[in-house]
C-alpha cells in the first residue's frame, strides 16, 4: 500500500513514516498543504493521511480541491482539534475517517486497514475473488480452500491487483506502489515477483498485456 502523509511536524511524519514501513507500507511525506496537493494530484496512493493545520494550505482546504477535482482516494484527517463541529466540517469537505491527537499506533494501523478494505469493496477482513480468498486481518490467502505461503511482496502485488483487477496494471504502477526505488538495482525484481506469484496462483491467472501491463482473471 502506498500512502501519502501530509504533515507539517517533522517529529510526527517521521513517527507516521516508520510506522507505515514497519506495516510493510509505503509512506510519502509532503511537509505543507501545496506540496500534499501537488503530489497528491501527480501520483496515484491508496490511501493520504491529512493533517487539519497545514501551512499554506489547510488540510480541508487540500482534501475539498481533490474531492472537485474527481480524486476519491480515503482520506484519514489528523487533528487536534475535538469538536463536534470541526468533524462534520472535515466529512462535509470529504474526508473518510478521523483521528484526533495524540493517537495511539494500533488504532491508527487499525483505522487505515478498515478504510483500505473499504476502498477493496470489502466492508469485513475477508476478500473474495473466485477461487481466491483473502483475510486481511491475518494476512492469509487461500487458493480453492488451500492456503498459500506468500512473501511479503507476492501478498501485496496480489492485493494491488486485485484492486484493479480486470484492468491492466502497468510495470510502473507496481514500481510505484510497492518498491522504492533503490530495490530496481535489479530491474527485474518485478517480472521474477509475477512469476513467483503466477506459480503460485496459476500462471493463466496473470495475463500479460503487451504495451499495457499485467491483468489479473479471477
Amino acid at each position: 500500500m502506498k500512502i501519502l502523509i501530509v504533515e507539517d511536524d517533522p517529529g510526527i511524519a517521521s513517527l507516521l513514516e516508520r510506522t507505515l514501513e514497519e506495516e510493510g507500507w509505503r509512506g510519502v511525506t509532503a511537509g505543507d498543504g501545496e506540496e500534499g496537493l501537488y503530489r497528491a494530484e501527480m501520483e496515484p496512493f491508496d490511501l493520504i493521511i491529512l493533517d487539519w493545520m497545514l501551512p499554506g494550505l489547510s488540510g480541508p482546504e487540500l482534501l475539498e480541491r481533490l474531492r472537485k477535482e474527481g480524486n476519491e482516494v480515503p482520506v484519514l484527517m489528523l487533528t487536534a482539534r475535538g469538536e463536534t463541529e470541526d468533524r462534520i466540517e472535515g466529512l462535509k469537505k470529504g474526508a473518510d475517517d478521523y483521528l484526533s491527537k495524540p493517537f495511539s499506533i494500533e488504532e491508527l494501523i487499525e483505522r487505515i486497514r478498515a478504510l483500505y478494505r473499504r476502498s477493496l469493496g470489502s466492508g469485513g477482513n475477508r476478500i473474495d475473488a473466485g477461487p481466491l480468498q483473502v483475510d486481511l486481518a491475518e494476512r492469509r490467502v487461500f487458493l480453492e480452500g488451500e492456503e498459500l505461503l506468500l512473501k511479503r511482496k507476492e501478498y501485496d502485488l496480489l492485493l494491488f491487483l486485485l484492486k484493479h483487477r480486470g484492468a491492466p496494471v502497468s510495470k510502473r504502477m507496481i514500481e510505484e506502489h510497492l518498491w522504492e526505488s533503490e530495490d530496481f538495482l535489479q530491474s527485474n525484481v518485478i517480472q521474477v515477483t509475477i512469476y513467483n506469484l503466477r506459480k503460485k496462483i496459476g500462471k493463466d491467472r496473470i495475463r500479460t498485456s503487451r504495451g499495457m501491463g499485467y491483468i489479473l482473471d479471477v
